[in-house]
């Protein structure tokens, strides 16, 4: 026998004459195979959605790390046997032979068996159902309510208000899995502890790519062509007059043909990459790899503070940052309210004196429910006792409402707190990096002609023509 065929033999020696250390050696065995086995088919494509990760990263794992425990265990308690059996001027004691002859022993063995796979089924069941439950949108808003009755409320006022919380911050797949949960485990001590910021800082930097997520149901290539937007505001006059803005937005082209408009930034065949400090608000520096392999680098000086923050590949979220947990600005939702009738546009000044009482600094939420509604009520009863009471009661009523909706004092939650990238209208958004101050080493500088995006058919006009050709 060989010095390396030895001490293997040894040890397989005494890990199997003992017990202990046998079933810990069956248990690692089997679920090292296991792993093995799932690993491969995920990495094969083979994707059994998030809950495959309790088995393949969670349970298989554990019982790996028993077996491993109970090796060394069952060894050393096997070697103090040996050693107390020695001092009797006994025989080292073997493993226990179970006689299957005897009705007492099948009787114990079919027991032990039984019981044993009722408390698999009743400890798969109930992991599966509390992992359920942690993963339910209820459970994400509502079980560390302080923390997240921010992202719960805007949630459910959002596009995405009927696709689970899991389905965006997890995706498909048993990695990102458990990466949540192990960053769930921190956020838990942090809640418990009070050891959260106020606000909450975004972005948030772990997030998993778009492609893995917001492009299971989206994809640049589905959305094309041009795109016809009407935007509705309101004036600060006495009657609240109606103008209209109508863009032609040049949303993007097909796949594997000439890309352009917006979209263009995600063509598969053009990878864009950007430096910017840690809000992404502020880019210092953005390289273009085109589809022919040629790369440009345009840089802005100075860097304004960006020096020090890492490079990221640009996808859907750097434009669409507010895709579901939206905190709106109060003239864009006192517009929304108006047209949709939700506050009465008859009621005169209501526009002016709303975004007044909106933008007014309150201690607390219910403290502006009751501040916002005196304070109109006060302006009419004062200049415009004639207007119905109702209608002011509701104006009153949904001013609080969209107050409450966007701005929590508790989190450190105003008013642009949280503003949206999507257009330059809250944010500076696309000038971020078309801003014509973004130059190469040849002088060539990133666009910034607004019509690569879109084309203005009509500005804040009160009857804009072009609607009337397009709405008989």
């Amino acid at each position: 026998m060989s010095a390396t065929q030895r001490p293997i033999r040894i040890f397989l020696e005494a890990v199997t004459k003992n017990g202990i250390s046998l079933t810990g050696a069956a248990l690692t065995t089997a679920a090292g195979i296991l792993f093995l086995a799932l690993f491969v088919i995920e990495s094969i494509g083979f994707s059994g959605g998030p809950y495959l990760g309790i088995l393949s990263f969670v349970a298989i794992p554990s019982v790996f790390m028993i077996g491993l425990v109970l090796i060394p265990i069952g060894m050393a308690w096997d070697r103090r046997r040996a050693r107390r059996a020695a001092e009797r001027g006994e025989a080292a004691p073997g493993l226990p032979v179970v006689d299957l002859n005897v009705p007492r022993t099948r009787a114990l063995l079919l027991v032990f068996v039984g019981a044993t796979i009722v408390n698999l089924v009743i400890v798969s069941t109930a992991t599966y159902k509390s992992v359920e439950v942690m993963d339910s949108t209820e459970f994400c808003g509502k079980a560390c309510h302080s923390v997240m009755a921010p992202e719960f409320t805007t949630y459910q006022r959002s596009p995405h208000s009927r696709v689970a919380c899991v389905s965006c911050h997890i995706g498909p797949g048993a990695g990102w899995f458990v990466k949540s949960k192990l960053s769930g485990s921190w956020q838990l001590i942090s809640v418990n502890l009070k050891l959260y910021p106020k606000p909450i800082p975004t972005p948030v930097h772990n997030l998993r790519p778009a492609r893995g997520t917001c492009e299971q149901c989206h994809w640049p290539t589905k959305f094309v062509g041009d795109r016809l937007k009407i935007f509705t505001h309101y004036q600060d006059d006495e009657s609240n007059s109606e103008i209209k803005t109508v863009l032609l937005l040049r949303v993007g082209g097909l796949q594997g043909r000439t890309s352009k408009g917006i979209h263009w930034h995600v063509d598969p065949g053009v990878s864009i990459r950007y430096r910017a400090d840690e809000k992404r608000e502020t880019i210092a520096e953005v390289e273009l790899t085109r589809a022919d392999g040629t790369r440009s680098v345009f840089k802005k000086a100075p860097a304004d503070g960006a020096q020090a923050a890492v490079w990221r590949t640009m996808d859907c979220i750097d434009c669409h940052n507010r895709p579901t947990h939206i905190y709106r600005m109060p003239e864009g939702e006192l517009d929304r309210a108006l047209s949709e009738g939700r506050i009465d546009k008859t009621l005169p000044f209501i526009r002016r004196e709303g975004a007044k009482a909106l933008k007014a600094d309150y201690a607390s939420q219910d403290e502006a429910s009751a501040k916002i509604g005196a304070a109109v009520g006060s302006f009419y009863a004062s200049g415009y006792s004639a207007a119905d009471k109702t209608k002011v009661d509701a104006a009153a009523r949904e001013l609080a409402a969209i107050y409450s909706a966007n701005v929590f004092p508790s989190m450190n939650i105003r008013w642009g707190t949280y503003p949206s990238h999507l257009g330059h209208q809250d944010s500076p958004g696309c000038f971020r990096c078309h801003d014509g101050d973004h130059a190469d080493a040849d002088g060539n500088v990133i666009a910034n002609d607004c019509d690569k995006c879109h084309t203005v058919l009509a500005m804040e006009e009160a009857n804009p023509e072009v609607l009337k050709t397009l709405q008989p």
